[in-house]
């Protein structure tokens, strides 16, 4: 397929019945974007993510369980590269429920619970559910979304608890899915091919099974990649296919990479929002039906373009602050919303493409 004969709207056909979009067609796509500008891809990408979600979009939210002390060699992540590294501290349990109650104020539908270090131990296990369970009997977060003794007016908007730890075994996994967490997050972050570029103290293949086992164990995943390592698109073709066919998640974060001094990325020209865009409306072209969330790097790297990432196909953006760099203020997401017409809900509806 050459960009002469792209027909957008076979494309948009293609792209919702399976197995959808393939690597040549979705090269084929991002290679028009490139020479003639993103917009028809945005708009093609835009009709999807409506006729699927309507009006509709998710915020989440999330805390650190314990920053700093990794082991790992992340190219990009300031918590294990020299000089920068700090000994590993937790946050108190209070803290992460206090963090709770504030993401309910802000209507965020999910509170993810992160940690550092390639794998938790067994007191960071424990640390987790327990922090999990408090937020859950505080009445600040139910499990099913009707659950307990709580009130009527505090489900609404009460924000579920996802855990972000590394690696799992099985059994940590199904501790994790008989606790109040219900979504396990883990990034592939890029292509199988180019991740020892950046990562060399764990492997793709430890990655994906930690997925599994999350997902074995009824967790519900989030997975998803970082963007402007220096992969090529080919790479984010890959990883997109590799998400969509191996993992199926039901949530898939974009994140734009945040170059921070000291790190060995810390030197890295952040790519441009257009690029931002182009690779949100690739994601949702190839996964029509997941929540397509945009998180790290949207302020920085999208700038004045951070309201396009709904037309471009986003239906989740993270608020508040991030792990080791700030967000921006709810009030700004808030208005930006707003002005958008767009409808904050805990979860996402289940429409059909008929209106395509």
């Amino acid at each position: 397929m050459t960009n002469e004969t792209i027909d957008y709207r076979e494309i948009r056909k293609r792209a919702i019945t399976p197995p959808g979009l393939g690597h040549e067609q979705l090269a084929a796509l991002v290679d028009d974007a490139q020479q003639q500008g993103p917009w028809a891809l945005i708009q093609v990408a835009s009709k999807l993510r409506y006729a699927r979600f309507g009006s509709a979009v998710r915020l989440c939210s999330i805390v650190p369980g314990k920053l700093g002390g990794c082991s790992e060699d992340c190219k990009w992540c300031a918590q294990s590269a020299p000089g920068l590294g700090k000994p590993a501290q937790h946050t108190r349990t209070d803290e992460i429920i206090q963090a709770a109650r504030e993401a309910k104020q802000l209507r965020a539908g999910y509170i993810g619970i992160v940690n550092s270090g390639r794998q938790p131990s067994r007191n960071d296990l424990e640390k987790v559910m327990q922090a999990a369970a408090g937020i859950s009997e505080s009445g600040d977060v139910c499990k099913s979304g009707n659950s307990g003794n709580i009130r009527e007016e505090d489900k609404a908007g009460a924000p579920r608890v996802c855990a972000s730890l590394g690696s799992l075994t099985p059994e940590q996994a199904n501790a994790l899915a008989g606790s109040s967490v219900v979504r396990y997050h883990h990034n592939l972050e890029t292509s199988r091919r180019f991740f020892p570029q950046v990562v060399t103290s764990h492997t793709y293949d430890e990655k994906l099974a930690t997925l599994q086992a999350a997902k074995n164990a009824g967790l519900s995943l989030c997975c998803g990649g970082l963007f402007g390592l220096g992969e090529t698109w080919d790479d984010r073709i890959e990883l997109a296919l590799t998400i969509r066919d191996e993992v199926k998640p039901a949530v898939v974060p974009l994140n734009f990479l945040v170059p921070i001094e000291g790190t060995e990325l810390g030197s890295r020209v952040p790519i441009t929002p257009l690029e931002c865009l182009t690779v949100i409306a690739m994601f949702r072209l190839a996964m029509p039906n997941v929540d397509l969330k945009v998180a790290g790097g949207r302020e920085s790297n999208l700038r004045d373009l951070q309201s396009w990432i709904f037309h471009a196909g986003a239906t989740s953006i993270m608020v508040g602050n991030y792990l080791t760099t700030a967000g921006r203020s709810p009030k700004q997401d808030q208005q930006m919303l707003n002005d958008l017409n767009l409808q904050v809900v805990n979860e996402l509806p289940e429409k059909s493409f008929d209106s395509l």
